[in-house]
């Protein structure tokens, strides 16, 4: 039998001392205290994250510095040898499903840093700030001079009213048509201006003697639209008769019939960069017309429904089209479909402009005037026209929109009888 010899105590404490210290000693370092790092571990760890940093800047380009808001360096550092776990080739990417890699794509990036910009600028606001109501009937047509001091405007009253841009004062009254004037354009190589109307005339002013100087018979119905070529003597008309007719302006001689449209042509015009005219109608198709040939060129059936207004874009190659489905953007000369507007204006669609910074309007049967960014299709703005006092609610339409040289300044041709002049207001 072994005999258990008894402990001291004193031993038992020293032995309890010490496990108590060996403790404190482990967990009350202060929590400021670093341990040494150990450099192997440290040399990983950097060259994991330095080749990941410099590879997402070399996805970048020299001109990127133009469109973020820091610069990156052209000449980025060289990648470090070494250990690289989970590497990503040259190019930086984002972890899309399944771990997979999805390269950057840096265009892509500074369009959303461009379309971030502009959507953080509160778009102005466009009132109304002048009403003109010298018109006896529905106002239809409206066209500016090439100088920008006044702007005409074509009336169901049978008149044709010029007006001092800066004043909205009237300075002159044309009389000589026997029907409602649906359609203007002033010529910026002569003093001449041409107009259209029920009564199937087409007629040329001289506003140096404010009177008719020619006239063009041919149209077997009201002449809807026109429009004149920017550099040489030749006028597009189009009307209810479904035919696109083009005129010499100097000899009166009509140099092509273009017939193909099956309905009303509601809307034309041509471009000095090439050889074609383009036309709408309430068919729902667009045509493009050879102007040298007087063949058709291309036929857009993108529209379900009549298309009544169209504009081109002052310097782009491209144009805008409405109906009441949907307003769409084609470029030129070909027609090749771009993209809708974002949203949809339910209504009958009669006038459409654009000016140079790429605002454009549109202005519905209902009075309702949408303003709209150009290069996005975003609608920026709705107002509804007020009408004049005494007149009906129906009265609310807009017939008529053109933007003045400058492109500050807008005038809509009304149902209520009033022309009226819009601008921004910045907020």
């Amino acid at each position: 039998m072994v005999m258990e010899s008894p402990v001291e105590a004193e031993s038992l404490r020293k032995l309890c001392y010490k496990s108590i210290k060996r403790g404190l000693d482990f967990f009350s370092s202060p929590c400021h205290d670093s341990y040494a790092t150990d450099p192997v571990s440290k040399k990983t760890r950097t060259s994991h994250k330095l080749p990941t940093f410099h590879d997402h800047t070399q996805t970048l380009r020299d001109d990127s510095t133009t469109t973020l808001a820091l610069s990156v360096p052209r000449n980025p550092l060289p990648k470090k040898e070494g250990f690289q776990p989970n590497s990503l080739g040259d190019e930086a990417g984002f972890a899309g499903k399944s771990g997979e890699i999805l390269n950057s794509d840096h265009a892509s990036c500074n369009k959303f840093s461009s379309d971030t910009r502009k959507s953080l600028v509160k778009p102005p606001v466009w009132k109304a700030y002048r009403v003109l109501s010298n018109h006896l009937g529905w106002v239809r047509s409206v066209a500016f001079s090439p100088s920008n001091e006044w702007f005409c405007t074509g009336s169901a009253d049978r008149t044709i009213k010029i007006w001092d841009l800066a004043s909205g004062k009237l300075q002159h009254t044309l009389t000589g048509h026997i029907g409602q004037v649906r359609s203007l354009a002033v010529s910026n190589r002569h003093t001449y201006l041409f107009s259209g109307g029920d009564d199937k005339q087409v007629k040329c002013w001289d506003l140096e003697q404010n009177k008719v100087i020619r006239s063009f018979h041919g149209h077997l119905s009201g002449v809807y639209c026109m429009a004149l070529h920017p550099t040489i003597d030749v006028l597009v008309t189009g009307g209810r008769d479904s035919v696109c007719r083009v005129w010499d302006v100097r000899s009166k001689v009509q140099i092509h019939a273009l017939s193909g449209h099956e309905d009303t042509v509601c809307s034309v015009f041509t471009r000095s960069t090439d050889p074609q005219v383009v036309t709408g109608s309430r068919d729902a198709t667009i045509k493009f017309w050879d102007l040298r040939y007087g063949n058709t060129m291309t036929t857009l059936t993108h529209h379900k429904k009549s298309v009544r207004a169209m504009v081109p874009h002052p310097v782009e190659d491209n144009f805008a089209s409405a109906s009441p489905d949907s307003i769409k953007k084609f470029n030129l000369p070909r027609g090749v479909f771009m993209h809708n507007m974002t949203s949809r204006h339910n209504t009958i669609i009669n006038a459409m402009a654009v000016n140079r910074d790429g605002l454009m309007v549109t202005g519905g049967d209902d009075g309702s005037l949408w303003f709209w960014d150009w290069k996005t299709g975003q609608n920026l703005q709705q107002i509804k026209s007020k009408v004049q006092p005494g007149s009906l609610d129906c009265e609310a339409g807009i017939y008529a929109a053109s933007f003045d040289v400058t492109g500050s300044r807008l005038v809509t041709c009304e149902a209520d009888k009033t022309v009226k002049i819009w601008k921004a207001e910045t907020m």
